[in-house]
């Protein structure tokens, strides 16, 4: 029985992160080299290509040689706008515009006197870049245990944009359980990217269908590890790959049908080698 590759309706490039490469590549072809403050998006083929082309990683606007330098998809604190314009450099802002929303949000409720509750992971560049945008009147977290217990009165509640949107809703009603007698305003604005969604679902879609999945993309990825996660936890085996080379042959033996599906920073090229690399093994795109 020949081996049928299936692939998620919904994978790869999520219009934000699209748009992000198509700005820096404009700007390379058109004004020549420039910076980027970390890597443009997730992915490790992304960022060698682009460095390729003159876009070379800097770890801070101090590192910047000049003349230009570009704020990821993941967007950037209000400090690092104000110290690239101090320092007179082109600025290049690819900034998903979710993100972008999640920032503005946590300034406006900042300023009207919130404060503001990020469900998300601390440590995240894209969240890093919100509770900087807060003024110092922001906390993030994915455990409302991890709070101090006596908290603000006046609290807004958002999220990082690629958390699941069930899982930010939960979070709010373990917020209001636990600190419910001592709120006095809360403000919920629900700052999930919808594409995210979209491929958490197609990925469950895609498990239901498939005896095993291939998941492809950076492994420093938030979101390809949650979409790995998720086809994980439906039981379907689950194979989280970066590349093509990284396939087994012998992880195919016995099956009948697989699927591919791939995190929202993965370009197309790598998703089109490992839907070849699994022809080649003898597989058929269903």
């Amino acid at each position: 029985m020949a081996l049928k590759i299936e692939l998620a309706r919904v994978y790869g490039f999520c219009p934000g992160v699209r748009r992000a490469v198509q700005m820096v590549e404009e700007h390379l072809v058109q004004e020549g080299p420039l910076a980027t403050l970390g890597a443009i998006v997730h992915n490790a083929h992304v960022v060698e290509a682009l460095e390729r082309k003159g876009a070379r990683v800097a770890g801070s606007v101090g590192e910047v040689e000049g003349p230009a330098v570009a704020i990821t998809a993941h967007g950037a604190g209000q400090e690092v706008y104000q110290e690239i314009k101090s320092r007179g450099l082109k600025l290049v802002d690819t900034t998903c515009p979710i993100v972008k929303r999640a920032q503005e949000a946590a300034r406006t409720f900042a300023q009207e006197g919130y404060t503001v509750l990020i469900y998300g992971e601390e440590a995240h560049p894209e969240v890093r870049g919100i509770l900087s945008w807060t003024g110092g009147k922001g906390y993030a977290t994915l455990q409302p245990a991890d709070l101090p217990p006596r908290f603000p009165r006046k609290l807004a509640v958002i999220s990082q944009t690629t958390k699941d949107r069930q899982a930010f809703w939960d979070f709010v009603r373990a917020v209001i359980a636990r600190f419910h007698p001592t709120l006095e305003d809360l403000r919920v604005v629900d700052t999930t990217c919808p594409e995210t969604g979209r491929r958490y679902q197609a990925a469950l879609e895609l498990a239901s269908k498939v005896q095993a999945i291939f998941v492809v993309g950076s492994r420093n990825s938030a979101n390809t590890r949650k979409l790995a996660e998720t086809c994980r936890g439906t039981g379907v085996r689950t194979y989280f790959i970066e590349s093509a080379e990284e396939i087994d042959p012998s992880w195919l033996s016995g099956l009948s049908r697989v699927g591919v599906t791939a995190g929202a920073s993965t370009p197309d090229e790598v998703i089109d080698q490992v839907i070849r690399r699994l022809s080649q093994l003898g597989g058929d795109v269903a």
